[in-house]
C-alpha cells in the first residue's frame, strides 16, 4: 500500500508539473543566454541569416529548414564551423527540434566571438507548425518531420511525425 501511495504521488507530481506552453518549456531548460528569433521573423524576406541545424544527422535527413547547414549536436565541431564561417559578425540562426540543443551550440559560437547569434524559438517544430516548408535529404519538400521522441513530439502539431 505504501508503494502505491508513493507511485501515485510521483505520478501526480510529474503530471502536475508538466509543461503547458512552449515558452514555459524553454524557460525551464534554457538559460536564455542567446536571444530568440521567431519563425515568422526568420521567414521574412528581409532576414538574411545563416541557418545552422543543431540536430542529429538522421533528424536533418528526414527534414530541415531550407538553406540550412547541418552542424549536429553530439558531433558538433566548433573548429569546422569557424573555418566555414570566418566572419564573426554574420547573422547566424541556430535551430533544433524546439530550441534547447540549439542554445548550447549558439553559446559555443558566442564564446568563440560570434556577435549576431540567435536561437530559433520553437525550432523546426514551430517552423512546421506555422506552415513553413521543410525539405528532405534530396532537397524535396516533405511533410515529414523527425519528432525526436514520443515525449517531445507533442510540440509538433503539423506534419507527419517520424521517429527513426
Amino acid at each position: 500500500m505504501r508503494n502505491l501511495f508513493i507511485l501515485s504521488f510521483l505520478l501526480l507530481s510529474f503530471f502536475g508539473n508538466s509543461q503547458e506552453t512552449l515558452q514555459e518549456l524553454l524557460k525551464t531548460h534554457n538559460k536564455e543566454s542567446i536571444p530568440y528569433i521567431s519563425v515568422k521573423e526568420l521567414a521574412m524576406p528581409k532576414t538574411d541569416a545563416i541557418l545552422l541545424d543543431a540536430r542529429e544527422l538522421k533528424e536533418y535527413n528526414v527534414s530541415h529548414i531550407p538553406n540550412s547547414t547541418y552542424v549536429g549536436y553530439d558531433d558538433f565541431d566548433l573548429d569546422t564551423v569557424v573555418k566555414t564561417l570566418p566572419d564573426t559578425t554574420s547573422t547566424i540562426v541556430v535551430y533544433c527540434s524546439v530550441g534547447i540543443r540549439s542554445e548550447d551550440i549558439a553559446e559555443q559560437l558566442k564564446k568563440k566571438g560570434y556577435t549576431n547569434v540567435y536561437n530559433l524559438f520553437g525550432g523546426i517544430f514551430e517552423w512546421k507548425n506555422n506552415n513553413f516548408p521543410v525539405y528532405n535529404s534530396e532537397e524535396k519538400e516533405t511533410e515529414q518531420v523527425h519528432a525526436y521522441s514520443k515525449d517531445w513530439s507533442k510540440w509538433l502539431l503539423k506534419g507527419i511525425k517520424i521517429y527513426e
